[in-house]
């Protein structure tokens, strides 16, 4: 395979790569906002909650834990961590071939 082809996949791999880190950044960053009490009026923290609510959309309320500080962390978590996991392995993927 010529380096030209291997060029390009390294830099789609890269790409995939950080846009799972960025989607995982906004999910922590809301969370993070969420537990330090962030002024919801605010229209940055209305953005970052718009977008991870948007992202955590399958996973929102996925968990009944009494407390709901308990539910933000495991709901917007574990979409943050399905992200960053599925998203480094397709990365990876695209690495190798």
């Amino acid at each position: 395979m010529s380096p030209r082809y291997r060029n390009g996949a390294n830099q789609a791999g890269t790409v995939i790569a950080i846009v799972a880190d960025v989607m995982a950044f906004v999910l922590g960053l809301w969370i993070l906002m969420y537990l330090l009490d962030a002024n919801r009026a605010n229209d940055f923290v209305q953005f970052v909650h718009d977008v991870a609510r948007w992202l955590a959309g399958w996973s929102h309320d996925l968990f009944t834990f009494d407390a709901a500080w308990a539910r933000v962390v495991a709901g917007y978590g574990l979409a943050a961590v399905v992200y960053l996991f599925v998203g480094h392995a397709i990365a990876n993927r695209v690495h190798r071939h």
